[in-house]
């Protein structure tokens, strides 16, 4: 349905999205309104489509699909345009005295005939061409957002277009509606090209036919590929615009010439890539191959010697593989090692560090994730840092991966040695970013588990470097007897290899009772479960507290047990309203005080401050890095601002515009996960798309667990995903191009 009326309180707008929540004022009511609304003041007079909805705890709503702004239609309410401050230097009171002089001809006063405004006591000329300029160019956005609109180009990514264009976008769009595909990530293409043919671009037009191949390249990318075969490319496209092989052909050359695109040949095949990809690839074997073959100016002469009083200092005994691996990181510049959990990679990081600590060296620990690097620091009892801080790389927008990599100024890394963890989470670009970044001389050491789930950006980075055969790789298999005592870790290999989960009668006496299989076909009966195990049930085996220990993960977000719906449930459980308990509405989202957040982004600027252990004084930093977790401490609806404390005892204050950057993270999924460890696990694993259900998701998902893991499911579910092995291959060409150097 079509309402109109005029705005006349905004509740809450998001800084960001625009996201808004207001009141507006019509003919015989006022009602809230819901929906994203950016470049709206109060005054402001709308006419929106949408339909009224029931929230649970406000009632109803008007939920907005599409917004027009209109001129004010009555004097009152055109006065109260003027007077919410869009224009600058005009307040209630000048706005009365605009409306009083020139009543129903304001409007074409304040667009045409700007030097009438200066009759108007206190207005000067140059402040009344400054007001006419600032209300057309308001009217100019009106319209940008309006014509938008009209080919389903939503009013959240009007924003981002009037940012980079100004008044000149529709100008720009009409011109080339393509443009498009560049600045709104993840926009259908079918609504651009639908555009750019209703406004007379032709169905062969170059810019049509090579939009099309970037929006091709593109899309691959958000499924980890970094290149396509030529041959799928150009199919790819006729399908998608209907043209002939031809000018998808002549289109590539096109691109080519212009820099666009790189077409490499290998496997007898062409592979297209988007330029910066294939740059990417093109730094990382260049940089890692320079670094193996420098000089290796930080061997240890004696290392045989090392290891065995390093053996005796920390009370140790490693085995055969471990010391192969020791003596290789000597003998290498760049070297990598991999296994799975209890095989030993922690003990080979320590012992590295105490070698070279007593050489004098200087060490560096890095993992790709704030929570990883934690867990490095608390495994290692060394300070360890998230790549991206380590590079000093914060500026960088999260999802600007195909950013000009000369706009990106890398810092050196400081160090004689440097150790990274979680390799198999590092894409293609942040591996480009580190590649550059290590002197000459210093030694690279790689580590991780590349049977667990790739990274989320491009790439198969940790793969690539192994199957290359050009870095000197150890392989960890032997599950350690301490280790093999684990169910967690025993059920862990058992899938790995497509076994099922122990059985009874397969258990070691001595064994761990730390993993059980709580068998459900009924998704119901599933939640029931879960909603038990943390409200008390857990508390009652093992004195686990639900905010201390234990952590919820699924596959999914969407569904009845996906991460939203997960979420809501145990909110009301764990952390239910009531008096006194401030909450924030945010995005539909309720964060109330005592809730478990996430943070979800990278924001390198957030202030925080931490306790000294035992002292009144207080150490404070800035950056707080996507995964890591806490809790809500305080709402304060003065001053805008939610107060959150992390688990490592940061704390931060956000201001409600900056609520975007949490979650709730009762439960999160096995993916967010990656990189973590938690006392305990609950893995719930619902029916989910085959695409989710795979051995290396389910391999991923039992590892996050430290001292306690329940798996939820119905069996065969977990069957499947032992047997479907993620043979999804990405399109890479990192390895080739390591065996070409």
């Amino acid at each position: 349905m079509e309402i109109q009326g005029v705005i006349t309180e905004i509740i809450y707008q998001n800084e960001v999205n625009s996201y808004t929540i207001a009141e507006i004022e019509m003919e015989e009511e006022e009602t809230t309104i819901v929906g994203y609304l950016p470049f709206i003041n109060i005054g402001d007079t709308l006419k929106l489509t949408g339909k009224y909805v029931e929230h649970r705890d406000y009632g109803m709503q008007f939920k907005i699909e599409t917004f027009e702004k209109v001129m004010p239609q009555t004097l009152d309410a055109l006065e109260r345009y003027l007077s919410n401050g869009a224009i600058k230097g005009v307040g209630p009171a000048t706005a009365r005295k605009i409306i009083k002089k020139f009543g129903e001809e304001t409007i074409d006063v304040l667009r045409y005939y700007p030097e009438k405004l200066a009759t108007v006591s206190g207005i000067s000329m140059a402040k009344a061409t400054e007001i006419s300029h600032q209300f057309v160019e308001n009217w100019e956005v009106w319209q940008i957002v309006g014509f938008l609109e009209k080919f389903g180009i939503g009013t959240e990514n009007a924003k981002k277009v009037y940012d980079l264009f100004g008044i000149r976008a529709i100008e720009e769009i009409q011109a080339n509606p393509y443009i498009l595909i560049d600045i709104v990530r993840g926009i259908e293409f079918r609504k651009i090209d639908k555009m750019a043919l209703d406004l007379g671009i032709g169905l062969n037009n170059d810019k049509r036919v090579e939009s099309a191949i970037k929006y091709a390249l593109i899309n691959i990318t958000y499924n980890g590929h970094c290149c396509a075969q030529k041959e799928q490319l150009i199919e790819f496209v006729q399908t998608l615009i209907g043209v002939e092989k031809q000018d998808v052909e002549n289109s590539l050359i096109n691109l080519k010439m212009k820099n666009n695109i790189v077409i490499e040949q290998r496997d007898e095949f062409e592979w297209v890539y988007l330029q910066s990809f294939y740059v990417a690839e093109k730094n990382v074997a260049e940089n890692i191959m320079r670094l193996q073959k420098a000089k290796n100016t930080k061997k240890i002469m004696s290392i045989k010697t090392e290891i065995r009083i390093v053996e005796q200092d920390l009370d140790i005994e490693l085995s055969e593989k471990q010391k192969e691996a020791v003596e290789m990181i000597s003998n290498q510049n760049v070297s990598i090692i991999t296994g799975g959990p209890g095989t030993g990679k922690t003990t080979i990081i320590k012992t590295i560090l105490e070698i070279y600590k007593k050489k004098k060296y200087k060490v560096v620990l890095a993992a790709p994730t704030g929570r990883a690097a934690k867990r490095m620091t608390e495994t290692t009892g060394e300070e360890a840092s998230t790549l991206h801080r380590l590079l000093e790389i914060g500026k960088i927008d999260d999802n600007a991966i195909y950013k000009d990599e000369k706009e990106i100024q890398i810092a050196p890394i400081d160090a004689d040695v440097v150790i990274v963890d979680e390799m198999s989470m590092v894409d293609i670009f942040l591996m480009n970013y580190l590649s550059k970044s290590i002197y000459m001389g210093t030694k690279l050491i790689l580590v991780g588990d590349f049977d667990q789930l790739s990274s989320v950006g491009p790439g198969s980075v940790l793969k690539d470097l192994i199957e290359s055969n050009r870095i000197e790789t150890i392989h960890l298999d032997k599950v350690f007897r301490q280790a093999a005592k684990s169910k967690i870790i025993v059920n862990a290999h058992r899938v790995n290899k497509g076994e099922g989960f122990i059985s009874k009668e397969e258990e070691e006496m001595n064994s761990k009772q730390d993993f059980f299989f709580i068998k459900q076909i009924s998704q119901e009966r599933m939640l029931e479960e879960v909603i038990s195990l943390c409200n008390g049930r857990l508390q009652k085996f093992g004195d686990y507290d639900f905010f201390q220990n234990i952590q919820v993960l699924t596959p999914t977000k969407k569904g009845s047990l996906g991460t939203k719906e997960l979420n809501k449930s145990l909110q009301a459980i764990l952390n239910a309203a009531m008096d006194g308990k401030r909450e924030r509405v945010n995005g539909g989202a309720i964060f109330r005080e005592g809730d478990r957040v996430m943070q979800i982004k990278n924001n390198y600027d957030m202030f925080w401050e931490r306790k000294y252990e035992n002292s009144d004084e207080y150490e404070n930093g800035n950056g707080i890095f996507n995964g890591e977790i806490g809790r809500i401490v305080r709402i304060n609806d003065i001053e805008k601002i939610v107060k959150v404390k992390f688990d490592d005892d940061k704390i931060c204050w956000y201001e409600f515009s900056e609520l975007d950057q949490l979650e709730h993270s009762y439960c999160i999924t096995i993916h967010k996960a990656q990189g973590s460890e938690f006392d305990v696990v609950i893995m719930v694993i619902p029916p989910s798309a085959p695409m989710l259900l795979t051995r290396n998701l389910l391999y991923t998902g039992i590892t996050r667990a430290k001292k306690l893991l329940i798996v939820i499911s119905n069996p065969n579910i977990i069957d499947y995903m032992t047997n479907n092995v993620d043979s999804k291959k990405r399109n890479t060409g990192l390895c080739f191009k390591l065996r070409c150097l």
